[in-house]
């Protein structure tokens, strides 16, 4: 990912001329959690996903010390073959051999992790890159309609949609070269749409100079528009993280706190139609861990009815299917599918 709209991988390889790898590693690596697996490349171009494991990014010292992990206990535990070549799913955008990121527990150089990591070669790409080009290899029982009519779906664009540790964007283009185009759609200036909206957005520009999607529109998104909405009604905060907001909203034992996930819901829904008619998407997909606690909320309808209010516009998505996908090794797949679809295409 040589710049923030480009699919192109940031690679080193340690043996220049060497084959392409026939057995890889593919990792999503977040602000939290680093998720790896690894599967062998078939003549058919199918993918699937083996020694699924996951660790916590602030337990290890850098990436590569992950990597190094991960491919000792291939060695030591499974039948795979030895592994000199790892695609890695990664939030950022490269700035010369360095990562640009705000929500990793480390530094990321591409030379000095391929070479701490024992890694023969090594790529990092987009992360929602992976999670865009994954769709096509999403099983149909990880996809939960929203709203739309997919039986009406035409071949075109996918905006794939990911509020997690922050908020990921990118647009699937199938049959195209490259398949994904990615953004930084998450730093792009958040909108606000009816009055208690521009109320918090009030409230934070008093704290932040930017405030961009993910700054509402993601996990901590949730809290700190928990916090302003507590801010607006005289309350004090009584949650610290979105699991126990959400738990709370669930149990229906705090109105701010569901009232902070139904605006979080809505808020979400109408940038998803934004996007949505922006890059003339024919379908959206909602990933990211935020969207499986949340299930509930995101169907009963809030979302959709922002998804649609788009004034005059709002017949151009009414068809439009939005899924919310539940699918735990996402990511990891499609960087294994990013690759896969790189050798095809050569």
């Amino acid at each position: 990912m040589s710049t923030p709209a480009s699919s192109d991988a940031a690679r080193t390889d340690a043996v220049a001329g060497s084959p392409p790898a026939s057995t890889i590693i593919g990792a999503d690596v977040g602000g939290t959690y680093a998720r790896l697996g690894w599967t062998r490349l078939q003549p058919d171009g199918s993918v699937s996903v083996n020694g699924f494991r996951k660790y916590a990014c602030a337990e290890y010292p850098s990436l590569a010390a992950i990597l190094r992990d991960y491919a000792d206990w291939l060695a030591r535990e499974t039948d795979a073959p030895p592994i000199a070549h790892a695609v890695v799913a990664i939030a950022g955008v490269m700035d010369g051999d360095n990562l640009l990121n705000t929500n990793l527990a480390w530094p990321v150089s591409l030379a000095a992790t391929q070479r701490d990591s024992g890694l023969q070669s090594l790529e990092l790409i987009n992360d929602f890159v992976a999670v865009a080009q994954a769709m096509a290899h999403a099983e149909a029982d990880a996809l939960h309609l929203i709203c739309g009519e997919p039986e009406r779906v035409t071949a075109g664009p996918a905006v794939v949609l990911g509020p997690g540790t922050g908020l990921g964007v990118a647009v699937y283009l199938p049959g195209g070269t490259p398949s994904v185009l990615a953004s930084e759609a998450g730093h792009a200036a958040l909108a606000g749409s009816n009055a208690l909206e521009h109320d918090v957005l009030r409230l934070l520009s008093q704290r932040y100079e930017h405030i961009d999607n993910e700054r509402v529109l993601s996990g901590p998104g949730l809290i700190t528009l928990y916090t302003a909405l507590c801010e607006l009604r005289g309350s004090t905060p009584r949650w610290q993280s979105p699991a126990e907001l959400v738990d709370a909203a669930r149990s229906g034992s705090d109105v701010l706190a569901s009232q902070s996930v139904d605006v979080f819901c809505a808020w979400l829904g109408s940038l998803a139609g934004d996007l949505a008619l922006t890059f003339g998407a024919r379908a959206v997909y909602l990933t990211g861990g935020i969207t499986g606690h949340l299930s509930g909320p995101l169907h009963a309808g809030g979302f959709q009815q922002r998804f649609l209010a788009k004034g005059r516009l709002s017949a151009a998505l009414k068809h439009v299917p939005v899924w919310r996908v539940e699918h735990g090794e996402l990511g990891v797949l499609g960087a294994l599918a990013w690759h896969v679809d790189k050798r095809t295409t050569r």
